[in-house]
């Protein structure tokens, strides 16, 4: 499991390009979300609660690998990065008449966020403590 945990914690000279790439990220979801009729088409490959957990936990993760500090402080940062960032892409999609903007999405945002950052900040313990030792 460990290895795994390695694995999906990359080297921290890719620390910048997660980071950027978690924002090319929302604003993609920004910018396709507000084009009429993309939802209706997505809707046919996956519910709209299942595109924003995954879409948010992935920019949670993104976020959490491509910050600086202790394992807590990027698991923090990225949790309030990631309910920031649903919150407003709520409020951008109740200017548009064919969007709703929805409590729910915004709360399963946010459950993403804090799934991610609570793995995050577990894995990233156990595999930084400097009082575990291999067998």
């Amino acid at each position: 499991m460990r290895a795994f945990v390695t694995l999906l914690i990359p080297d921290e000279k890719y620390e910048r390009f997660m980071f950027r790439s978690a924002w090319l990220i929302y604003a993609a979801v920004i910018v396709l979300g507000s084009i009429p009729g993309a939802r209706t088409e997505i809707a046919e490959v996956a519910s709209g609660l299942a595109l924003h957990f995954f879409t948010y936990a992935c920019i949670a993760l993104l976020l959490a690998c491509g910050m600086r500090g202790s394992p807590a402080e990027r698991a923090i940062k990225a949790f309030a990065i990631v309910a920031a960032m649903g919150a407003f892409d709520e409020i951008v999609q109740s200017f548009f008449p064919y969007r709703t903007a929805a409590f729910t999405d915004w709360y399963v945002d946010m459950s993403a966020g804090f799934l991610v950052a609570v793995l995050f900040w577990t894995t990233s313990v156990r595999r930084t403590s400097p009082n575990k030792q291999r067998p």
